[in-house]
């Protein structure tokens, strides 16, 4: 059985948005009761709105066992936050496996010929598919990271701004992008990630994430951009 902060919620496209609340871009957000939810059970979940937003079924109970071994960390990494920590996933090798395969089984016959991970936890998610499909992994990275040639895109935060970037030349205008990260929150990282792919002329083919905050609605910053996740965060319960 799954922790009491983990349930099955069935979709309702018609209820309200959640009032958006804080979150910190490595994850986290502001506490209450968590569940994950995933796809109601005939099964692929599609969000209706701006975009095209996926989740994973949830009568696939590889799903279940990867909800399971994601733990929530109140008060970090400051007061008032509740972080999703996938560390706990990591531990698991077979909820780890289960993340990899399900990405790979929506990817493998889909032409990619890049997956582009975004720092840090796209580089732990990212190789191992672009392994498993026969593409290149390509690194999108924060300021002076990369030692080459780079372009960078800036993005919006909270209070400020920041930037990633990547090397000039890793990506090419015929080539087809995957782009993965750990998680979607407020959409500003995929976005500029995006934008990056687009400025070399290659083709962003979806967004790949293994936990949404949908009350964030990273979605709509991303437009008409495809985004995949395989579970989404609920603090409704």
């Amino acid at each position: 059985m799954l922790p009491s902060r983990f349930l099955l919620t069935p979709h309702c496209p018609t209820a309200p948005a959640p009032t958006p609340t804080p979150t910190h871009p490595g994850g986290a957000r502001s506490p209450g009761s968590v569940a994950l939810r995933f796809g109601s059970p005939g099964g692929v979940r599609l969000r209706r709105g701006r975009g095209s937003a996926a989740v994973a079924m949830a009568s696939d109970g590889r799903v279940e066992r990867i909800a399971s071994s994601i733990r929530a960390i109140p008060n970090f990494p400051k007061p008032g936050i509740l972080f999703q920590d996938i560390t706990t996933l990591l531990l698991d090798p077979q909820a780890f496996r289960d993340t990899t395969d399900l990405f790979v089984e929506r990817y493998k016959d889909k032409d990619i010929t890049v997956v582009a991970g975004v720092e840090a936890r796209g580089f732990i998610f990212g190789p191992p598919i672009a392994l498993a499909i026969g593409a290149k992994f390509v690194p999108i990275r924060k300021p002076k990271k990369l030692p080459g040639e780079v372009i960078s895109e800036e993005y919006s935060l909270e209070y400020g701004t920041d930037k990633i970037e990547m090397h000039v030349g890793a990506v090419q205008p015929n080539d087809r992008v995957l782009i993965v990260d750990d998680l979607i929150a407020t959409g500003g990282t995929l976005c500029a990630a995006a934008k990056l792919i687009e400025r070399v002329g290659a083709k962003v083919v979806e967004c790949a994430c293994v936990i949404e905050l949908p009350e964030l609605k990273g979605r709509d910053k991303l437009g008409d951009m495809p985004v995949f996740v395989l579970v989404q965060a609920d603090e409704s319960v």
